[in-house]
């Protein structure tokens, strides 16, 4: 799944998404590992809106999306100086990535994208490379209930000053799997819109299968929470969105 359109009014149809609320816990996690985190990789950042947030926090940040239009994005209204890096990749392919870090993470549940199992293996064994050997990582997914309850079967409209869209959950083929059917009105001119659909493919699987993937990768610790609360194991089947945090 690559945005493309979509990039340029990203950040306008997205700006009712809790950003402040990953940052926060973000750092409420590095507090509760006690690990020295001064360096983290932003896997699926898109327009950078948590990377900037935590640059300006003081840790030295890298920005990865395998969009090049939303790392435009990202990029618009930042000097060098920022000492933001960014780079164009796809998470299960991260060979070239040279530097380790201390932490690593993958918000608003970008991991959902990665839509095969043998993937999202392949991406998490790549973020435990990149990883000190102190590193942690720490990631949300769609609970199933989520998926299955709220999304799927649902049209969601929105309209905007400058834009609108009509976006509908499509049912897949597996349990927890979804595609998004958008379709956007952006203006160019006072009087002119254009129009633009796009797809994307999502899927969520079993706490448990997330879990032991992990597990079976080498991490030693894996701690689970859900919608933005530090209790760990506090999930139960009502809970909307997952968190994991691992420790290498």
């Amino acid at each position: 799944m690559v945005y493309r359109k979509m990039a340029a009014v990203y950040n306008r149809l997205m700006d009712n998404v809790p950003y402040d609320d990953w940052v926060v816990i973000i750092q409420q996690m590095i507090a509760q590992t006690e690990r020295p985190v001064q360096s983290i990789i932003d896997l699926g950042c898109g327009t950078g809106v948590i990377t900037r947030k935590l640059a300006a926090g003081g840790y030295t940040m890298t920005g990865v999306d395998q969009s090049g239009d939303m790392l435009h994005e990202a990029q618009k209204d930042l000097e060098p100086a920022d000492g933001i890096s960014w780079l164009e990749a796809d998470m299960t392919k991260l060979d070239g990535v040279e530097q380790r870090y201390d932490m690593a993470i993958s918000c608003c549940d970008v991991i959902n994208y990665v839509t095969d199992l043998q993937a999202v293996e392949q991406a998490f064994k790549n973020v435990y490379q990149l990883l000190e050997p102190d590193g942690i990582f720490f990631f949300d997914v769609h609970s199933m209930h989520t998926v299955e309850d709220i999304y799927i079967g649902q049209t969601f409209s929105d309209v905007m000053e400058e834009a609108a869209y009509i976006w509908e959950c499509i049912p897949g083929e597996e349990k927890g799997e979804m595609y998004h059917h958008v379709t956007f009105f952006h203006q160019e001119e006072e009087d002119r819109f254009i129009r633009f659909q796009e797809e994307h493919h999502q899927r969520t699987f079993p706490i448990e299968v997330y879990k032991n993937i992990l597990k079976n990768i080498g991490f030693k610790k894996i701690h689970i929470y859900a919608d933005f609360s530090l209790e760990a194991d506090n999930w139960d089947e009502q809970s909307e969105r997952i968190f994991f945090l691992a420790e290498k």
